[in-house]
């Protein structure tokens, strides 16, 4: 007998020469067309920009998670998260997933059934990590501020002798509201009382003071796509020797595989051990995290700190000179490296948001509380450079006077 089954030309595919025969399905005709991925300056509050020797990575071969020559890269990472950290602590690496993940990891390790959590709430990311407690029936206790301003530390003292807490959150940098919550002596209050000290640095890091060791802290966490200029997907955290203790010690044992801390350590080398296969790690946002990390490691970590700060000084002249209000009024609480912008009154923020998107220039309006109330202005690591802000002030200035 004769076939009538009609093939297809022979193609070629990953260079082998295949004959193939008609789908049972057609393919999306979206993916039969090139991706559209325009220039764009990310002056919004992450992600940031790639710098080139960060981009650059991105096109390397990948290698095997356990063959030796990543196993190295990790080990470097390793050191420079110490390094920006400001810790000696041995469990410090990063986790798999965007810097939600760090938060998840760092509670689902530190709470467990009858522990209590206070949540010091400066913006949406302290409303964020009582929510997860409260999904991991915790009981938590909130101390709060006005959005634009911080909690007093001396409350915070308070509320930690008077709760007896067994784990106190506190976000250093609110992306939400620009604000920068003070964070010293709250570790040692968390001492005194025998509290956990936990830090998110997710907006912070980087461009903003913090040393984790001397602010007595027991678990940071951060993420990559900030001032790291990394892409999202890594998660960088720490946990002090008190808070290996606790999780050493646990009642019950950490629900989640995933980011059970001690089988993280062992995966990243921390803990001296053979290594136990734990989950694949992504290796090119690896790579890229190393890369990021040697950067600020041959600018210094004080360094880049006081060029945010330096570069913020920039951007607030650039906003009096036309008109424009910080919404942090205190400049001492202020993020050096993501300023809030009131805006004015009968302005419709997406739409001078959309007119710079359309010149190539991306800002970003309020986040829960504060949306329609401020613009967000991201100047994180290679943007925060003088002639660039005051480009970006430039073109918000403009596009507000074709909105009125």
């Amino acid at each position: 007998m004769i076939s009538t089954k009609i093939l297809r030309p022979s193609v070629s595919i990953f260079g082998i020469a295949k004959t193939c025969s008609m789908s049972s399905r057609a393919p999306p005709k979206a993916l039969l067309q090139d991706m559209v991925v325009p220039p764009r300056q990310l002056f919004g509050p992450g992600p940031s920009n790639m710098a080139d020797s960060i981009a650059e990575t991105q096109s390397k071969n990948l290698l095997g998670h356990l063959h030796p020559e990543f196993v190295q890269i990790m080990g470097d990472v390793r050191l420079g998260l110490q390094y920006i950290f400001k810790t000696e602590n041995k469990y410090t690496f990063a986790v798999s997933g965007t810097g939600h993940s760090g938060m998840e990891c760092a509670m689902v390790n530190l709470l467990e059934p009858g522990d209590k959590f206070l949540v010091v709430e400066i913006g949406l990311w302290g409303q964020r990590a009582a929510d997860l407690a409260n999904r991991m029936g915790i009981e938590v206790k909130k101390i709060s501020a006005p959005h634009g301003k911080a909690v007093p530390v001396e409350d915070i003292q308070k509320a930690i002798a008077e709760y007896k807490p067994n784990l106190v959150f506190v976000c250093q940098g609110d992306s939400s509201t620009g604000v920068a919550q003070p964070l010293e002596t709250i570790g040692d209050a968390c001492r005194e009382h025998g509290a956990l000290f936990l830090v998110d640095t997710v907006a912070s890091l980087g461009g903003t003071p913090f040393d984790a060791d001397a602010l007595k802290v027991d678990c940071v966490y951060s993420a990559t796509q900030k001032v790291l200029n990394a892409p999202p997907g890594l998660a960088p955290i720490s946990f002090s020797d008190r808070a290996i203790e606790k999780i050493r010690n646990r009642k019950q044992r950490v629900a989640s595989f995933y980011f059970d801390a001690l089988e993280l350590g062992n995966y990243w080398g921390c803990d001296g051990e053979l290594k136990r296969y734990h989950h694949t790690a992504p290796i090119s946002t690896v790579y890229a995290l190393r890369a990021a990390l040697s950067a600020i490691a041959k600018e210094g970590i004080d360094e880049s700190i006081q060029r945010h700060k330096d570069n913020a000084q920039v951007l607030y002249a650039a906003l009096k000179n036309h008109g424009l209000e910080p919404f942090v009024e205190d400049e001492k609480l202020r993020l050096p490296c993501l300023t809030t912008v009131k805006v004015p009154e009968r302005i419709d923020w997406k739409d001078v948001a959309g007119k710079m998107l359309i010149n190539g220039v991306e800002i970003a309006g309020g986040l829960g509380a504060t949306v329609g109330k401020i613009w967000r202005i991201g100047t994180f690591g290679i943007n925060s450079n003088k002639t660039k802000i005051e480009n970006v002030v430039e073109l918000l200035s403009k596009s507000i006077n074709e909105t009125r």
